[in-house]
């Protein structure tokens, strides 16, 4: 296979030639006409469920995952975390071992699945901070729990979202991290002091930071201030202009640097449906008509409805920065934060070839996806 495009990072006219599943060549050319941007793969660390399949589901099967991986392509999305909300043990269990077996029994499944991010039940019970889980499965970290679900995902568990301020979380989160996984801190009411706490036990994320809050909080000492201020900590946002405000989204870019942002989607089961309330679980998800979602008869959102085409977009246009650095965020960052292979995201031979092909309108409010490939073959094209 051969594709020709501007590489997105700079922005010089390439040729790459692909040889089964790895970049073989690529060779700079002369602009020929307009050209599109040919990019790495975008990584998505957050996809809760997509048109209508779920992680978290009762009745997740293979199928399901199948249809997430499918449609994601359409946003250039090759690679993903398939993310698993506050649930009963036993269907947390069940879940994970469905993606376990099924990445066991597909190579590309498994080049599309680079780990699992279980976002709580570890979480806040409080309103706000707790988002759209269920309350009646929130509870304190378990170990041994923990464990089980790493056994029953076949070691498959790369993140753990969680609230530091709940009793066992600061040990958790040590011994967890000396296994390689990630912890990242998310739907927390916890105290500034608490924050640090974390950090020093081994958290390395904010999930995606600023949503998952409370409505109000103390104008200076409180966990969002103390989560841009911490170092340590990379972020991820949701950049869809829903979730944060402009202001917020430019304010957490300077305080982190572009080189510490990961863009999620958050994506969530009812993104694509027709506006309308919605049963999710026990809990009623409204529709709005301008694709947002949120807790019916609340302020509070419920998960995401665009993907990572879309918020690269709103991200460019809020901090002002250039199509090739609102990329690395969710391809390069991602990639370095779960330690990938080092030429992941990289236009260069011997890289995989997980590429997408686009176009960018500065009027427009999506990227235009012409082709996406994953390990050297084309899963989707307009």
């Amino acid at each position: 296979m051969e594709l020709k495009g501007i590489d997105v990072f700079s922005g010089e006219s390439v040729r790459i030639e692909i040889v089964e599943a790895s970049i073989h060549k690529v060779e700079k050319i002369e602009k020929q006409g307009s050209l599109p941007y040919i990019a790495p793969g975008f990584i998505d660390i957050q996809v809760n469920g997509f048109r209508g399949s779920d992680y978290s589901a009762e009745d997740f099967s293979e199928n399901q995952l199948r249809k997430i991986v499918d449609a994601l392509a359409i946003s250039g999305t090759t690679q993903h975390l398939p993310t698993i909300i506050t649930s009963p043990k036993d269907r947390i269990v069940k879940n994970l071992s469905v993606i376990a077996e099924s990445i066991s029994n597909s190579e590309d499944l498994r080049a599309a699945i680079v780990g699992i991010h279980l976002e709580g039940p570890y979480i806040s019970s409080e309103d706000g901070p707790r988002g759209a889980h269920d309350l009646q499965f929130v509870r304190n970290p378990d170990l041994a729990e923990f464990e089980e679900w790493q056994k029953a995902a076949d070691g498959h568990i790369s993140m753990v979202t969680l609230a530091p301020e709940r009793e066992g979380a600061l040990e958790f989160i040590r011994k967890v991290t000396e296994t390689g996984v990630r912890v990242a801190i998310g739907h927390t009411a916890a105290d500034p002091e608490i924050i640090h706490e974390a950090v020093h036990a081994g958290a390395t994320l904010s999930t995606h930071l600023g949503n998952g809050s409370h409505g109000r909080i103390p104008r200076l000492r409180n966990y969002i201030w103390e989560q841009l201020a911490e170092d340590v900590l990379m972020a991820s946002i949701i950049a869809d202009s829903f979730h944060l405000p402009k202001s917020v989204t430019k304010v957490i870019q300077r305080a982190k640097g572009l080189g510490r942002i990961i863009l999620i989607s958050d994506v969530a089961v009812m993104a694509g449906k027709e506006p309308g309330i919605y049963e999710w679980g026990n809990i009623s998800v409204q529709v709005f008509a301008d694709g947002h979602l949120g807790l019916a008869g609340t302020e509070y959102l419920a998960g995401a409805a665009h993907l990572l085409d879309w918020d690269i977009v709103h991200f460019m246009k809020f901090t002002g920065c250039s199509i090739g650095e609102a990329v690395s965020a969710c391809t390069r960052n991602p990639a370095r934060y779960f330690d990938l292979p080092s030429n992941f995201a990289h236009l260069e031979p011997g890289a995989p070839a997980h590429l997408v092909i686009f176009q960018f309108d500065t009027d427009a409010r999506r990227l235009n996806i012409i082709k996406t490939i994953r390990n050297g073959k084309t899963i989707f094209s307009e």
